[in-house]
């Protein structure tokens, strides 16, 4: 499975930083049962990688990805941990290396034209635009469209529920990166319904 693959399995790839890893297989399955195919379990949790390979092992039919994945040691081990596909807030020389020879699918962050140029020449055409809004949002990916017609993009950062549509209308988006799925008091109460009722009006975003 290509990155492109990935990120169209759903229209909205939920950002989960997993506290606790003896949650995290009934946060995913939550979300599973909503419509969700696609997780990014970020690394800034000190669990994160084994909440990765507890995912793997009881939900496999989820396709889970390592997001937050700043240098190549992380690469390394978030794909030994089971990592499908990887995530990185943004890009440089070494990474942009790193990504090109990876086993599994590397989406880079970019936030410049210059960033995009720099993953097109290592053959990385589906990028995270990151932090959407912050950037530009939306008229940034209109006005890249014309110059890179070639690439394709997750943006996140900023989006929510509301304008999450605006995002998916675009011809170079493939689905939102969001944090909205997984609201910190629904996963400390294992209120699971919750989760899986959001996860179901993000699946029912495509339009």
């Amino acid at each position: 499975m290509n990155a492109r693959e990935v990120l169209s399995l759903s229209p909205v790839m939920p950002v989960l930083a997993v506290e606790d890893a003896d949650v995290a297989a009934d946060l995913a399955q939550a979300l599973y049962n909503g419509g969700i195919r696609t997780l990014e379990i970020t690394l800034r949790t000190p669990c994160a990688l084994a909440a990765i390979s507890r995912i793997r092992q009881v939900l496999p039919d989820a396709v889970v990805g390592a997001g937050t994945v700043l240098d190549e040691t992380q690469l390394r081990a978030a794909v030994d941990a089971g990592a499908q596909f990887i995530i990185s807030p943004g890009i440089y020389p070494a990474f942009a290396e790193a990504a090109a020879r990876a086993a599994v699918p590397v989406i880079p962050g970019v936030a410049t034209a210059g960033e995009l140029m720099l993953a097109l020449a290592h053959g990385l055409d589906t990028c995270k635009l990151f932090p959407a809004e912050a950037v530009g949002g939306r008229a940034l990916l209109q006005a890249w469209h014309g110059p890179f017609p070639q690439a394709a993009f997750c943006p996140t950062g900023g989006i929510s529920a509301e304008t999450a549509p605006d995002y998916l209308r675009l011809p170079n988006v493939l689905c939102v990166g969001g944090s909205w799925l997984a609201p910190k008091a629904a996963v400390a109460a294992r209120d699971w319904e919750t989760i899986s009722r959001l996860a179901r009006e993000a699946a029912a975003l495509r339009t």
